[in-house]
Parts: structure tokens; sequence; C-alpha cells
């Protein structure tokens, strides 16, 4: 099956047999939980093509991570804007902030084109703000102990910390058929600090004929707008984990739990299944850097012809 067929699939099951649900963010949902995907690797590189999804902002994303980075400065030098809701919001609930009234801003932008201006100028200011003032980056741009500090820097007891991702490779090089090569994001001491849980929880690979594979359990999965980011980013840490330990890539393995579509997503949704499929891209990586030190532009696809963008709100 065409690997991105799977992830059609899925919008079609949710959308045909999805149960409606109020959430966090107030937005509401169709959803179903539990349900798993395989993307074979060898095939393509699973970036939809559908409609256009930015490559630049996964791979930004991802060494972010990769780094143990939790600070919204080093997304926004790349261009990177898919973190910043989490820090505004931070900033325009404190004392520090004197502007106009930010509350609900997630929604009420989306209707009032007035305040959708006044929220762009804010936002746009702190972003600025962000790149130039280094006390005001640390204060106001970091999101706790997000995925960067739990992959490359979670907390002991005795004060120290372990790297997730230098110790999951010694692992696959020195012992590759241990059933023990986890990455886990989910740290229930620090949930309640970090700017937004972990949705991608635990991420587990598998040596088997010379190929890596990797499965992810995520706990709660937008299906349109942040799956298929997800789904491109774990398929780019294999090949970057498989290039790192001397393998070739095997499968992605998708497993999610509360897998939904937001009820002002529907209309976006219904237009992408209309669209055809074309061939997917291939992913090249023109480095001999260790995957610590890979920049976004030894990152490259070649092939890449998607259906155009399409918009869709972010509920916060």
């Amino acid at each position: 099956m065409n690997n991105e067929q799977q992830y059609l699939d899925l919008l079609k099951y949710v959308l045909e047999n999805g149960h409606k649900k109020s959430d966090r963010t107030g937005t509401g949902t169709i959803s179903t939980f539990g349900y798993q995907m395989r993307f074979d690797l060898k095939e393509s590189f699973p970036l939809l093509t559908t409609k256009k999804v930015p490559f630049g902002l996964i791979k930004s994303e991802l060494l972010w991570f990769l780094h143990g980075d939790t600070n919204i400065r080093y997304l926004l030098e790349h261009k990177n804007h898919i973190w910043d809701e989490w820090a505004f919001k931070k900033y325009i609930e404190s004392s520090d902030y004197n502007g106009p009234d930010m509350t609900d801003f997630g929604h009420r932008s989306l209707v009032d084109s007035e305040f959708a201006k006044e929220y762009k100028v804010e936002k746009s200011a702190f972003d600025k703000k962000i790149l130039k003032d280094d006390e005001f980056a640390k204060k106001y741009g970091d999101l706790g102990f997000v995925y960067g500090a739990q992959w490359r820097h979670w907390q002991t007891r005795e004060g120290g910390f372990i790297d997730q991702i230098k110790n999951v490779i010694d692992q696959i090089k020195k012992t590759p058929y241990s059933r023990r090569l986890i990455v886990s994001a989910w740290n229930p001491e620090d949930v309640p600090t970090m700017a937004l849980p972990p949705c991608h929880t635990l991420f587990q690979f598998y040596v088997n004929d010379g190929k890596l594979s990797c499965q992810l359990y995520q706990r709660s999965g937008d299906l349109f707008l942040g799956v298929p980011f997800n789904i491109a980013s774990y398929a780019l840490l294999t090949h970057l984990i498989a290039r790192e330990t001397g393998l070739e890539v095997g499968e992605f393995i998708h497993t999610l739990g509360d897998a939904h579509i937001y009820l002002n997503h529907l209309d976006q949704v219904k237009l992408q299944l209309t669209r055809k499929l074309v061939s997917g891209p291939k992913l090249e990586i023109d480095s001999n850097k260790s995957i610590f030190d890979l920049d976004t532009t030894d990152i490259k696809l070649s092939g890449y012809e998607p259906e155009p963008a399409i918009k869709a709100p972010v509920a916060v």
C-alpha cells in the first residue's frame, strides 16, 4: 500500500466512525481510540503529497529536539513558528504584559478581523523580542521540560541527567537485538510544568536484517495539522539514527491513542480526501556530521511535488 494512503484511510475511518467529544481547547473533536499505521521507509519518505507540508519546519523542530533545546529562539532563527503559541500564551498571561487584551486569542482571532490584526502585531513584537533580548527569551521563550529536555537531559533523583538519545544510539551499536531500545518523553514529575505535555510520548527501535525500524506511541494526535508532521518527523529521526548506527531503514510504525479531527478542520479534511495521490519524495542527507551536529541545510528532499497547502486554525 502507498505510504500516504494509510494516512488518508485513517482520516476516512475517523470521519465515518469517530465519536464526538469535547476537549481541553473547547473546539470539539471527532475521535477514535487506538489506531496503527505502518510506513515502509525504503519505498519513499512519508511526507504528504495531497497537501503541501513544510519540510523545513519538520527539520528544524527535530534538530531542536536533538540539541536538547527547549527555547523557541532557535526555532524563530529558522523561521519556525509552530511552538510560538504556547510561549506567547505564557507571556500574555503574565504581569509583564500590558498590551491589548488577548484573552481566548486562539479562537477570537478566527472570527474577529480587528482582533486578528492586533494579535498579529502583538505576536510579531513578541517574536522579535525573543530574538533580540536574552533575558526576555530566557523568561518567556523557554517551554519547560518538553521533548528536548526529556530526550537529552532527563533529570534523575540524584541530581544528574540521562541522555536518552545518546544512550539508545550506543545500545543499538552494542546490543542491536535488545528489547530495551526505548526513549520516553513522558515524565510524570515534569508534566505539570510543561507548556504542552508530550503528545508523542514514547518510541522504540527494532533491528532486524541490518534494518532499523521505529515505533512511536502517540497519546493524542491532531490528525489534520499535527499527525502529518509527526509521521515525517519520526521517519526523519529513524533515517538519522540508522545513519548514525550504520544501518539501513526499515519501517516507521505509528500507534495512536486518541486520534482526532477538530470540528473546525472537517471541511479541510474533506477537501484533502478529494485530491489525487502522487509518488512521495526521497530523503537526502548531504553531510558526514554526527546526528548532533547536523544543520537544516544538510537535510534535503528530492522529487517533492505536492498539492497546495490547506490552511486550518491551531487549537491551543
